[in-house]
């Protein structure tokens, strides 16, 4: 190993370790001329010589000044060698790239310097430490020292020069380094990245939009970023990228998919507006690529749907409309149950618009894989029948549409309607909120008397007895005034002409028992609501007057309208007159009714075996039932009144034998 003190004078070496810059930098030409000399005469043994001495003894040293000597001394030695500096680069650069790190700002500025003219120098040769160069360059663009961001900003633009002119350069081994350095938040790191990703993607021959799923996120992640120029830098190399997807026949959407969903759920406007552009360009040209990354995109777009940022609405709305014109097959990949659950957990959103275009997706579900739905329904029918009680009558309506498209099928419509009365059950407010409007929308898209019938059905033998009263009002209500219910109507008008008629009586009779007055105008709506016919309604009518307190506003009311019903609208005079005198079948024409309740229609001679006698035992012995609950729940009262101590004077024992009387009458709540 050849003697490098002997080829290097000790002055030289001397001055190289001085604390003077211009005696460091006149010693540092002196080296380049004896390198120089020494690569003249092909003596590389003695060039490597000089250069470990001023690596090992000077850049490696304790003292900051030979730290930078040695420095100066080894970009002198690259200037001597020239052309002949590639070989012995791998002495040259290590040393240089660690004083990057030095504790002291001068030091890592002159490691800025050298690293400078050494480049200028080899230029593409010193590719293979790019990687390294790279790294250091990245740390020292957030350098705490002006001076040493200075400098290390100068010695990137020239590395930019060298790596975009280079064919050596491999973008294949950079990727891995660019990706982790993408999470650093520093602004000055951001920036310095940035920068390095348009470059390259400025070049030709680097194909950067093949590895922008390594870093898009790290791109999203700064458009976030509190300095205005840092957001606007990674915005425009968004830009450039969205445009060359555009233009490009090849490209991973998939991947970079599922970076765009988590961004388009970002807290940042900004984030979320650039997020949903990406998503809308890629439904538009991915199309079937995006199959199965179907459910996840769709959980992006909801939320969005109702995002405060009309811009955001605007690109949610469209793009949802063209990920629905995409009609994906299970067998490609299209998960139904993925999408189902992405539509079930939006149901749960605050936000209006939101949960209405999950009910559509259901529903655009139901319409083209409907047996691979059904599949799935016990995983979202929960969750349909609690939106039944939304705060949207959109929502609630919509959420009917998908039940009466399950409901098509015998099975599903008996869940239906089990799951719906349970619900009425447990949430007595939902009956009265929604109520009336749930079971008039189930009769309009449903057959309205299989609703009525399957509900009847339920209710007879409901073990809630007061639940069951409240409803079989609630469904009287509706069977007397809805629209949606006038053929059902029509058909209990014909009781007693024709079996349909009598058989849909007798299927509501018994669970309108529950309710005196609810059974008492079902048998009003079948029989007497014809008063040219059946004039027995008017005596009717006139007994639940003389039944009502005078000064009650019920009363008045009846009492007004009984005056409206004009004496022409009867066959004869005297049919009224026969009909007050209480001989209900002294008219000629009027059907015959026999003493045990069985029926006769004269037209036709159509017998009815309505049995009223034994209907009529069914409803006492309902509401003996009812009246022993009243008494027993008065009793509860009582009994806890006793307990708790009595704090106003206790009301007087009626009689034994007015017991029932006086239960019907204060319970409001209870039957009739």
């Amino acid at each position: 190993m050849a003697d490098a003190h002997s080829v290097v004078p000790a002055s030289v070496l001397r001055n190289l370790s001085d604390k003077l810059y211009e005696k460091r930098k006149n010693a540092a030409l002196e080296v380049e001329g004896i390198v120089k000399q020494l690569a003249a005469l092909g003596d590389h043994e003695k060039i490597s010589a000089v250069i470990s001495l001023l690596t090992t003894e000077y850049t490696y040293s304790p003292q900051a000044n030979h730290r930078k000597g040695g420095l100066i001394g080894l970009a002198a030695a690259t200037v001597g060698l020239t052309s002949e500096a590639s070989q012995h680069l791998e002495q040259i650069v290590p040393p240089v790239l660690n004083s990057f790190s030095d504790q002291d700002s001068r030091v890592r500025y002159y490691a800025c310097e050298a690293l400078y003219n050494i480049a200028k120098v080899v230029r593409g040769d010193f590719i293979i430490f790019f990687n390294q160069i790279f790294d250091a360059l990245c740390k020292l663009s957030a350098d705490s020292a002006a001076n040493v961001q200075s400098a290390a900003h100068l010695l990137d633009r020239l590395v930019k020069d060298i790596v975009t002119e280079s064919d050596q350069f491999s973008i294949e081994e950079f990727i891995p380094l660019l990706r982790e350095r993408m999470n650093v938040l520093n602004p000055y790191v951001r920036q310095f990245l940035v920068g390095w990703i348009t470059v390259l993607d400025s070049v030709p021959d680097i194909d950067m939009l093949g590895f922008l799923p390594d870093f898009l996120d790290g791109l999203f992640n700064m458009l976030s970023d509190s300095s205005h120029e840092i957001r606007q830098q990674a915005d425009s190399a968004l830009s450039e990228f969205l445009q060359e997807i555009k233009n490009s026949p090849s490209v991973d959407y998939g991947r970079m998919a599922e970076i765009l969903v988590q961004r388009a759920a970002s807290p940042d406007e900004f984030t979320r507006l650039t997020a949903m552009t990406w998503i809308n360009e890629f439904v538009k040209l991915g199309g079937d690529q995006l199959v199965p990354y179907y459910a996840d995109i769709l959980g992006a777009i909801l939320p969005c749907m109702s995002d405060k940022e009309e811009k955001i609405r605007g690109f949610a709305r469209e793009t949802n409309e063209e990920l629905r014109s995409i009609k994906g097959e299970p067998e490609e990949a299209f998960n139904v149950g993925a999408i189902l659950s992405i539509a079930r957990r939006q149901l749960d959103s605050e936000w209006e618009a939101t949960r209405i275009e999950a009910l559509h997706w259901i529903s655009t579900l139901l319409d083209r894989h409907r047996s691979e739905v059904l599949c799935f329904l016990n995983d979202i029918f929960d969750t349909l029948l609690k939106a039944l009680a939304d705060s949207s009558d959109e929502v609630v309506l919509l959420v009917l549409d998908i039940h009466a498209c399950i409901a098509q099928d015998p099975q599903h419509f008996s869940q239906l309607v089990v799951f719906l009365v349970q619900n009425f059950r447990i949430d007595h407010s939902l009956l009265e909120r929604r109520g009336a409007l749930i079971i008039r929308r189930l009769c309009d898209l449903l057959d309205a008397e299989r609703v009525y019938r399957e509900l009847s059905s339920i209710l007879e033998g409901e073990a809630d007895l007061e639940f069951a009263c409240i409803m079989v009002q609630a469904l009287n209500l509706i069977l007397l005034t809805s629209s949606e219910l006038s053929e059902i109507r029509k058909l209990l008008k014909q009781s007693l002409a024709n079996a349909a008629g009598k058989d849909l009586f007798v299927a509501l009779y018994a669970s309108w028992s529950h309710s005196p007055m609810a059974i008492i105008s079902l048998c009003l709506l079948a029989q007497l609501l014809e008063p040219g016919r059946y004039v027995w309604l008017l005596k009717a009518l006139y007994g639940l007057l003389m039944l009502l307190p005078q000064q009650s506003a019920a009363f008045k009311i009846l009492q007004t309208r009984l005056k409206t019903v004009p004496t022409y609208s009867f066959n004869a005079g005297d049919q009224l007159k026969h009909a007050l005198s209480g001989n209900p079948y002294s008219h000629h024409g009027a059907s015959q009714i026999t003493e045990d309740g069985n029926k006769n229609l004269n037209n036709g001679n159509v017998q009815n075996d309505i049995n009223f006698t034994s209907w009529l035992e069914q409803f006492e012995q309902i509401q003996r039932q009812h009246r022993l609950l009243a008494k027993s729940q008065a009793q509860s009262r009582n009994n806890s009144l006793l307990k708790d101590g009595p704090k106003a004077e206790e009301p007087r024992q009626l009689p034994t034998s007015n017991t029932n009387r006086a239960v019907s009458r204060s319970s409001k709540r209870g039957p009739g």
